[in-house]
């Protein structure tokens, strides 16, 4: 026995109810009235009872019919929904916005970029580089970049990778101020911060295998690595940051160079920072989000830990 095609039955009623009479909605549907009024017909059957009343000027629909109504307006809009979703997994479009820090972003993230938008043609990305935390519950920004602990939130996290961190400095303030050997000596120098708040203020050391955070003081503080690397490059003081700055200067040719060299290497702990994308997840994530996480998570495993 052939089982009634439902929601094509509430379609047409729906036609109808919106029409306000047989043989508008037939003309939409396509359809004979007499089909049409089959259709009612056989959905009345079916329920046992009467969902409009037909007059020789209007339909009207009785209780159970704007009940019936209500109830295949939801079910329609849920499966439309659902195939726009699935349809948007397969052929991902539409545009994402990206937060990434400036140094980060200018030297891992926008390089892969042309790559991402050549798998997906159909997607749109806007990139913004700031060291500031950008909202991503708020909607102001699709995927963050983040480094560090956490905070607790309702937001999805994907581990993309860590990175280290090194002390370095400049020949030429070492030759003024002299090398510091043992972290202690950090004291009597000038070291260049980040602004923004740690969960462990200080810098971490271990010596005679413990591990400790020491106090540092400067007079310049900057929210972001790239300000930290340019000053210590021009000999105003020492500064840690993460191997991916130094990265970017090794590309410059200032290790090289000598403009800068690491600084106490055999007190380094080797912490690694975690870095992070995080955005809104569930099952309501758009497919264009997904694929990206996805898609930095597949090229970023793969590069050799920073």
């Amino acid at each position: 026995m052939d089982r009634p095609d439902r929601t094509g039955e509430m379609a047409a009623f729906l036609k109808v109810a919106c029409a306000g009479s047989l043989s508008g909605a037939a003309r939409e549907l396509g359809l004979t009235p007499s089909a049409v009024s089959r259709i009612l017909a056989r959905i009345e059957a079916r329920l046992g009872v009467r969902l409009m009343v037909r007059t020789t000027r209007q339909l009207r629909l009785t209780e159970e019919g704007e009940a019936y109504a209500r109830a295949a307006r939801r079910i329609l809009a849920d499966i439309d929904e659902t195939e726009a979703a699935l349809a948007d997994r397969a052929n991902p479009r539409g545009r994402i916005r990206v937060s990434a820090s400036m140094a980060h972003g200018r030297l891992v993230i926008v390089p892969l970029l042309g790559e991402f938008v050549a798998r997906y043609p159909d997607i749109e990305v806007e990139m913004e580089l700031s060291d500031e935390i950008a909202d991503v519950l708020g909607g102001r920004v699709d995927v963050a970049i983040r480094f560090g602990p956490l905070a607790d939130s309702p937001l999805t996290a994907r581990r993309l990778g860590e990175t280290g961190r090194t002390v370095i400095a400049a020949p030429s303030y070492l030759a003024r101020h002299g090398t510091p050997r043992v972290p202690a000596d950090l004291a009597r120098h000038n070291c260049l911060d980040f602004s923004f708040r740690r969960i462990e203020p200080g810098w971490p050391f271990r010596e005679d295998g413990r591990d400790y955070m020491l106090e540092v003081k400067g007079n310049i503080t900057a929210n972001n690595g790239e300000t930290l690397v340019q000053l210590a490059a021009q000999g105003v003081g020492i500064t840690r940051v993460g191997n991916f700055h130094i990265d970017e200067a090794n590309a410059r040719g200032e290790f090289a160079s000598g403009a800068l060299v690491p600084l106490l290497e055999a007190f380094n702990p080797q912490d690694r920072e975690s870095i992070h994308a995080v955005f809104v997840g569930g099952a309501n994530t758009p497919a264009r989000v997904r694929v990206f996480v996805d898609f930095l998570a597949e090229k970023l495993r793969r590069a050799p830990p920073a």
